[in-house]
């Protein structure tokens, strides 16, 4: 049998000797079976004896490796004997013969005719496994082995054995309810302390509510006072011939019921209109009375006369956005309070009407927010000409005093146009005051905020040039970017110095007295926006293809000084709507709005679409303008997500009435400064100036 433990699936052949005899076949196969099962029993009982741990559980030791098929190396299955006394597994050894006609193991002469089955083998093997089975199972698996294998129990022995199952089953019910009421416990607990908290948010807010309320019927109250009073004079006024010599003009002027110049006294006037004077002002003086009480109880009395349109349409409005405002509200107030708990603030937590910092700065957000409803077209001109069938504009700036503004585009040239005459001079074409003409298309335009005939643009050859409107030609042409330049800015607080970003994934810094770049910051991803902090010549805010905002401070440019990262696609636009507050644009439809000072997201905008152009982004101190691609033109309020307003461009062309309007998008978009007013372009050339309308 030693034989036995070379292992090999297809041997290779060697000489066929003689065949044996059968009947000396016989006797050898009788003979091997004897001693393969001696063989087997001792294996079988060494590796049943053998721990799970031990060596047979790392790795098959030599009382297993007898048990093994020398074929497939597996615990023998279905055993059979050969007539030179090896035993092999019934499917191994036949598969075998199918190729060749000798033994696997010494390479005599066979046939399937020499193989016979070995029963006894087969025995000892299923023991063996069942003892393996025994030792690794389970008690669970053992009891229902030994039940599967007929063996006898009494009956005193399974009521015994039951009524041990029957208490062990009750001692885990009773262990499950109770990790169950722990649980359930434990969540109840949390439960309690997070409505608690709300609780206690609730609680906290409504007396803000109520003190926000108390402030705003206190500074009603005294408008309504003030008015009574003015009231009560004009009627002693009236009622008192003698008293109308003592009052000067100027109140007669506020009262707004005489003319200024006049020197006739009451009494010698028409009696009859001096008498509906009075009845008209006791009529008012009554009417403000019941204005008073409405501002006490909060409801309309029952002759309140009819509301105006716009304030009707202001309510609509808060009512649209409410939980919007709501939010702000809440938000605004708990930062002011929490501001108020420090005592240096406690005094000018206060204004002169009595509100909280946080109330007073809701107010200002209320009343720009529900004043426009809509954009109303002011204007309108045709960026294309008769020589260029490419009318996209992608820039619109305008300049210092905002008396000019400039367009740029794929068209190559400069146009700059007088917003006075486009605005007063109806007419569908203007001619621009300045043209200046360049090599490659425009990207994008800057002026300078100090010297009026500055400008600076970036085109599709990476070519940064700094131009000189008085005098239509180029001061500085800087030509180190080697791909497209998206993006280009002047520093408000130093002229000099402008920045631009790149598709080659640098932002270089020039000076407008030197000829070369004096920063250059190399960045993994395309640049396609830059943009100066308004208050520092030192920060820089990049929008990349990565998704994010790279802020920089470029005294130390080796690493911005903070990522912003929120957006899904490429950041397209960043502009800053003062020293802290920086807004976004990207091709995921989406605005965001920065806190570069905490380094916080404070607000997303959602509304337009945006997924492949660049649309335009445009500021001011509270309202946020960007395109669509659905050729309108949203407006945002920096303190609510969700569109104030919003504008769809129509084409006039009647060549251009048939196209599809999606084919288009607006592609620029400029607020004038501290004006409700904007410049919107599009990518048919159609230039519209708009303005924000109740």
């Amino acid at each position: 049998m030693g034989d036995s433990s070379v292992a090999g699936a297809l041997v290779p052949s060697v000489p066929k000797p003689e065949a044996a005899p059968s009947g000396d076949a016989s006797t050898a196969a009788a003979a091997a079976t004897t001693a393969a099962l001696v063989l087997a029993e001792e294996a079988g009982t060494r590796a049943a004896s053998a721990s799970p741990q031990g060596p047979a559980a790392e790795g098959e030791g030599p009382a297993d490796r007898d048990l093994l098929c020398p074929i497939c190396m597996a615990t023998i299955k279905d055993a059979f004997l050969t007539a030179c006394g090896h035993s092999f597994c019934y499917m191994c050894i036949v598969t075998h013969l199918s190729h060749k006609s000798d033994c696997p193991c010494c390479g005599h002469y066979l046939t399937k005719a020499q193989l016979y089955p070995n029963f006894l083998l087969d025995k000892v093997l299923k023991k063996i496994s069942a003892r393996q089975i025994a030792k690794t199972a389970s008690p669970i698996d053992q009891f229902r082995y030994a039940l599967q294998q007929g063996n006898e129990m009494g009956v005193k022995e399974l009521d015994s054995l039951m009524t041990l199952i029957a208490d062990k089953k009750r001692q885990m019910e009773q262990q499950e309810s109770e990790t169950n009421m722990q649980i359930l416990l434990v969540f109840l607990h949390c439960l309690r302390k997070q409505k608690l908290e709300e609780l206690n948010e609730i609680q906290t807010d409504l007396q803000y509510i109520k003190e926000d309320i108390s402030a705003v019927e206190r500074h009603r109250l005294e408008l309504y006072r003030t008015k009574e009073r003015y009231s009560m004079k004009l009627r002693m006024l009236l009622d008192d011939p003698a008293a109308q010599k003592m009052w000067p003009s100027p109140i007669d002027k506020a009262t707004s019921l005489f003319p200024p110049n006049s020197r006739t006294p009451l009494s010698a006037s028409c009696p009859g209109n001096l008498q509906n004077k009075k009845l008209d002002l006791k009529a008012q003086v009554s009417h403000q009375g019941l204005q008073r009480r409405d501002a006490l109880t909060c409801s309309d009395p029952p002759n309140a006369p009819i509301q105006s349109g716009n304030v009707i349409a202001r309510k609509r409005r808060v009512q649209a956005q409410f939980n919007e405002l709501q939010e702000y509200y809440l938000q605004r107030r708990r930062t002011g309070a929490q501001s108020r708990r420090q005592e240096e603030r406690d005094i000018v937590a206060m204004n002169r009407e009595g509100y909280h910092a946080g109330l007073q700065d809701f107010q200002s957000v209320l009343t720009t927010f529900t004043r426009y409803s809509r954009l109303r077209v002011i204007a309108e001109l045709r960026h294309g000409d008769l020589f260029h069938s490419a009318n996209i504009v992608s820039s619109i700036e305008f300049d210092r005093d905002d008396e000019l503004f400039a367009t740029a585009g794929v068209s190559k040239r400069i146009k700059v146009f007088e917003f006075s005459s486009v605005v007063n001079e109806p007419s569908d074409v203007h001619c621009p005051v300045v043209e200046m003409a360049t090599r490659s298309k425009l990207s994008c335009l800057s002026w300078n905020k100090y010297s009026k005939n500055v400008i600076a643009s970036s085109d599709y050859e990476g070519i940064v040039t700094v131009w000189d409107v008085q005098t239509r030609q180029s001061v500085m042409e800087y030509e180190e970017h080697e791909k497209r330049a998206w993006s280009v800015d002047f520093s408000r607080t130093e002229p000099s110095m402008l920045v631009s970003g790149s598709d080659d994934c640098k932002v270089k810094v020039w000076c407008t007295k030197q000829e070369a770049s004096v920063i250059n910051i190399d960045m993994k991803a395309n640049i396609c926006s830059v943009k100066y902090n308004p208050g520092s010549s030192f920060y820089v805010a990049v929008g990349s293809a990565d998704h994010h905002i790279h802020y920089f401070d470029l005294r130390n440019p080796s690493a911005p000084v903070h990522v912003f990262g929120g957006h899904k696609k490429a950041v397209s636009y960043v502009k800053f709507l003062s020293n802290n507050e920086l807004a976004s644009a990207s091709t995921d439809s989406t605005l965001r709005l920065w806190d570069v000072k905490d380094n916080l997201p404070v607000r997303t905008f959602r509304g337009h679409k945006n997924e492949k152009n660049f649309v335009g982004l445009s500021v001011n101190n509270e309202y946020i303008a960007c395109g669509s691609e659905t050729n309108e033109v949203f407006v945002y309020h920096k303190a609510i997500s969700k569109p104030a307003a919003s504008h769809r461009f129509v084409s006039s062309d009647l060549d251009d009435a048939d196209d599809d309007p999606g084919s288009y998008f607006i592609s620029a978009v400029c607020w004038k400064s501290d004006s409700p007013t904007m410049l919107t372009a599009n990518s048919q050339g159609t230039i519209k100036v708009l303005v924000l309308a109740p």
